[in-house]
Order: structure tokens, then C-alpha cells, then sequence
């Protein structure tokens, strides 16, 4: 369990002692025999048992700009679905750490700290059987500043340093312990990552060998078997949302290449890490292998360009760099969609019908980008579901939104019927044509940052996504009572087995991404209290 190199010598002690604690706590772990003398409290193995939830510190908020997704938004809608579940509010702990070292430390010292408690002779202490018990941990793990704008809900791994020992190819994973913590936290060394990465997995197998239960949030651990793991929306999924709601907005399955629809991707990435290292770049990667698993049929059927001539029939999933971008440089996403959108001539735009732009970090300056550059309308301007006069009317409750799509031509505008380019003299299609070009496209993001809203509400920016938070808060509470009681996660509906980190058959509970646009906004955000109307700019 802890790299022979690194012996944690706390650890070893209480591995040593291990079996005299578990038979202490023999007596209050039982279904018969759970009483505990002192206080006049009572601790069975039928009650909801408690939690002790360990998160890292929210991420640095960039700009001023605040995502839905963040810990400490989760954090409140989950203690009250546990106490919804039957749990005591006095038996829910929570504890955030800024890096991994500080968390691995702060679980060692819970688990040990419990289970001395439990093995005590004392009857004047309280305390709750280990059975009784579940630690839900979100493992602190290594991200830039580029992966940061997605929130906090991001599923990651994390690598040990019994894995690499192994021969596991950390090339490959989008959490190696290369360098230390970010987030908030101070860096640390190689080494000290690593002990804090052993640390950790240590541990946890402690705690389930005691028998308490361990849930991961989010970030897996490689070769760690958890009781069960929460899934968020991972990197190929943020990408593969995206890309699934511009195909089905843009009809792609009925587009013609005489007339193909321009579509490009920003793809933000870091080249350093926060230690001028060079940065692992698996999460750029794998968002655009999401985006790819899309759209990349369509690219080689010739029914999508890019207007850079970035992504073209020839492209693969492999081509991620042709669309990415450095994101620590100033001005890096107007620059670089200037670049892609330069026109051909200065009396006109370059037609673009989507931009994928990832996140809303990148949205945000994408909109403000293209206004800048001339582009007028909103996202309803293309086949459009919606009218933006009926947005507010939708919101507010007093009317539906329905409208259907406006069908696009088969063939451009730019050819007569015979395929060949038209001279430009026809002031009417002329016109036509510069209006099709300076018209806005699709912008498409992710996190559903407070401050991109009302650029949802006006068209500016399309959709945005975020997790289910309400939903995956009343899952996880769930699964902590059926635990805590001795049950399986053979009942939920949400759970299904997958592989984790290596490890086949974890129990795994998942939520669908929340894609929202205008048309959906009142139902996602304002009805579940997640924003308020203020926040929509209403």
C-alpha cells in the first residue's frame, strides 16, 4: 500500500494496532448489539450514520468570473440532502485543503484520530462504528489555469507513486505528479507529491480495512478501489456536449458540401505548467477527441469547414493542436479569432455559422470579440427554435417557446446552378451574401459562469453546461445511508458498474450534463434556485 521508499511511519502503527481497534469497536458495530452507554445515545448500524466530506479549496475565480460548478456551491445543496436522508446535521464534517498534501494529511489524521476514539474505553465519548460511516473525498489533484475555466467539477485522475513504479505511462495522464498543487495552494516538489499521492491511498484502504466506506468525487485514483465513485462531466464529455447540441442546432445531417457550414474550435490549453514546466496537455486533448467523435464525420464528409482551413476532410482527433491555442497569452482568444475570421477582402466578414469555444471563459471573450469585429444578431438568428422577444416572456413564465427551424439552401449562395462562382454583379445576392456573412453564430460554453447568463438570455452566447448538482447531491446522499446501513447500490437506478482508474466494476453514479440555453434557462437555473432573475440581467 505505501512505496517501500516513503514509509509513513504513523501508518505503519496504526495497520500494526489495527485489529485490536477493529475488535473494540466489535461492540457497536453489530445490528443487536449497537448501543452506546454514556450520554443516553444510541448508534446502530440501521441509522443514516454520518459523513465526513473532504473537498478541495474552489479553484481561483478568474476575472471576476464565478462558475455554477464550484465546491462550495455542491457543499450546501449535499449536507441538506443527507439531513433530507435522515441524517443528523452534527454528524456531517467538512474539510477543505488546498493541496494534496494538506488533504492527505487531514484524512490520515481523521481515520486514525476516529478510530482511536472508537477503541476507546471511555463511555463518556460518543462516537459512531466505523460500519456506520462513509468518507466522501474529492482527491485534490493538479490543473492550470486553462483547465481551471471549466469549474471545479471535472473529473480527473490522479496518480500514485506505487503506479509509476509499476511502469504506469504518466505521459498519459492528465494528472501526474510531475509538479505540486495549485488552486490556491503553495507548489510543492516531486517527491512531496508523491508521499502525498501514497499518503492518501493509504489512508483511505485504512479506513475501508476498519469499515468505513469511501465514495470518490470526481477525481479518481489510479489502481484505488473505491466503495463507489461519482462521475462529472470528464473532458471528452464537456467537448462531446458541445458539439452534439451545434449538429443537431445546424440540421449537419441534411447539409450539403455545396453548401457547408463553417464551424471552428477554440481549443484553450497551457504550453508551461504553473512551475515553467512543460504543461501535460491530456485534458486539451481529450476535449477535442470529444468534439472530434462529433463533428469529425461531417468535417470528412466536406459538410463542415473551418474557415481557418484549421480542421479540414484530412483532419483527425489526432489534430487537436491545429485548433488549440496558448491560453496564458494576453489577448490570446481575440487574437487568435481574429486570425481565424480574417476576411478576404475588407468589404466583407467571413461567414461562420458555430464556434466552439469550450468554456465560458473563452465564450465570453469570443462575444465580445466578434462584436468588436462587426458580427450583428443573436444565436436565434441561425435555424432558429426561439425569437429573442419571447426569451424574457419564457423566463418569467407568461409564454412557450416554439418556432420552427428555417431551412438552410443546399447550395451557397456564392454558386449558380452550374457550380460556378457568381461575378458579383447581382446587387441583391451581393447584399445577401454580406448579410449571411456579418451574421452571428452559434458561441457554445461550458460551466455556466453567473456572468456569462445574460449573454444567454440575449443570444450572444448560445448554450452553456454544468452538472446536475441538486440531482448528483441527492444520489450521493443516498448511497451514503444504503452504506452507512449496510446496504448495496443495487437499487439506485443512477448507479451502473464502469471502469475507474483501471479498476473494473466500481458502482457508479452519473448524472446527464445540463446543456442550457435560452429556451430551457427558467426550468434549469432560475426554477431550481441555482441563479436568481437578477443574475439573468432580468
Amino acid at each position: 500500500m505505501v512505496s517501500a521508499r516513503r514509509p509513513f511511519t504513523v501508518l505503519i502503527a496504526v495497520l500494526a494496532s489495527c485489529a485490536t481497534l477493529l475488535s473494540l469497536t466489535a461492540c457497536v458495530s453489530g445490528s443487536d448489539a449497537g448501543d452506546i452507554k454514556g450520554n443516553s445515545s444510541t448508534v446502530t448500524s440501521s441509522s443514516a450514520g454520518s459523513v465526513a466530506l473532504f473537498t478541495p479549496s474552489d479553484g481561483i475565480t478568474l476575472n471576476q468570473q464565478t462558475p455554477l460548478n464550484k465546491w462550495a456551491k455542491l457543499v450546501p445543496d449535499l449536507t441538506k440532502a443527507l439531513v433530507e436522508a435522515g441524517m443528523e446535521k452534527g454528524n456531517i464534517s467538512h474539510k477543505t485543503s488546498d493541496s494534496l498534501d494538506k488533504q492527505s494529511r487531514a484524512i490520515q489524521d481523521f481515520v486514525v484520530n476516529h478510530l482511536s476514539e472508537t477503541g476507546s474505553s471511555n463511555d463518556s465519548k460518543i462516537t459512531i462504528a466505523p460500519e456506520n460511516m462513509t468518507l466522501l473525498v474529492a482527491p485534490v489533484v493538479k490543473s492550470d489555469a486553462s483547465t481551471r475555466q471549466y469549474g471545479d467539477y471535472v473529473s480527473q485522475e490522479l496518480t500514485t507513486n506505487d503506479t509509476s513504479e509499476e511502469g504506469t505511462d504518466n505521459d498519459n495522464n492528465a494528472t501526474s505528479h510531475e509538479s505540486g498543487e495549485v488552486d490556491g495552494g503553495a507548489t510543492t516538489s516531486d517527491d512531496e507529491q508523491s508521499q502525498a499521492a501514497d499518503r492518501l491511498v493509504s489512508s483511505l484502504k485504512l479506513a475501508q480495512e476498519s469499515g468505513m466506506h469511501v465514495i470518490l468525487l470526481g477525481n479518481s485514483i489510479t489502481g484505488y478501489e473505491p466503495d463507489a465513485f461519482v462521475k462529472f462531466s470528464d473532458a471528452q464529455t464537456i467537448g462531446k456536449i458541445q458539439a452534439e447540441k451545434v449538429k443537431a442546432k445546424l440540421e449537419l445531417d441534411k447539409a450539403s458540401k455545396d453548401n457547408p457550414k463553417q464551424i471552428e474550435v477554440l481549443l484553450p490549453y497551457e504550453t508551461k505548467d504553473d512551475n515553467g514546466k512543460a504543461a501535460d496537455t491530456t485534458f486539451a486533448q481529450e476535449a477535442f477527441q470529444g468534439v472530434w467523435s462529433v463533428l469529425g464525420a461531417y468535417y470528412q464528409k466536406g459538410v463542415i469547414e473551418s474557415p481557418s482551413g484549421a480542421l479540414d476532410a484530412d483532419s483527425t482527433q489526432d489534430d487537436w493542436q491545429n485548433v488549440a491555442y496558448d491560453a496564458s497569452q494576453d489577448n490570446a482568444v481575440a487574437d487568435t479569432l481574429k486570425k481565424r475570421l480574417a476576411a478576404k477582402s475588407s468589404a466583407s466578414l467571413t461567414r461562420i455559422d458555430a464556434i466552439i469555444a469550450m468554456n465560458d471563459s473563452v465564450a465570453s471573450d469570443v462575444v465580445t470579440t466578434l462584436d468588436d469585429m462587426g458580427y450583428t444578431g443573436s444565436a436565434a438568428d441561425i435555424n432558429p427554435q426561439i425569437t429573442i422577444s419571447g426569451i424574457v416572456g419564457n423566463i418569467t413564465g407568461k409564454k412557450d417557446l416554439s418556432r420552427q427551424a428555417v431551412p438552410d439552401p443546399i447550395k451557397s449562395p456564392e454558386k449558380d446552378k452550374a457550380g460556378t462562382e457568381t461575378d458579383g454583379s447581382n446587387t441583391d445576392e451581393s447584399t445577401a451574401s454580406k448579410d449571411r456573412d456579418s451574421r452571428w453564430p452559434l458561441v457554445t460554453g461550458y460551466g455556466a459562469y453567473v456572468s456569462v447568463i445574460p449573454s444567454i438570455v440575449n443570444g450572444k452566447q448560445w448554450i452553456t453546461g454544468l452538472e446536475d448538482r441538486q440531482a448528483l447531491a441527492s444520489d450521493i446522499a443516498q448511497a451514503c445511508t444504503l452504506l452507512n446501513t449496510g446496504s448495496t447500490l443495487k437499487s439506485m437506478s443512477v448507479v451502473h458498474n464502469t471502469t475507474v482508474a483501471g479498476v473494473k466494476k466500481i458502482p457508479t453514479i452519473s448524472e446527464p450534463t445540463i446543456a442550457v440555453s435560452a429556451s430551457n434557462l427558467k426550468a434549469e437555473l432560475i426554477d431550481p434556485g441555482y441563479i436568481s432573475l437578477a443574475d439573468a440581467g432580468l
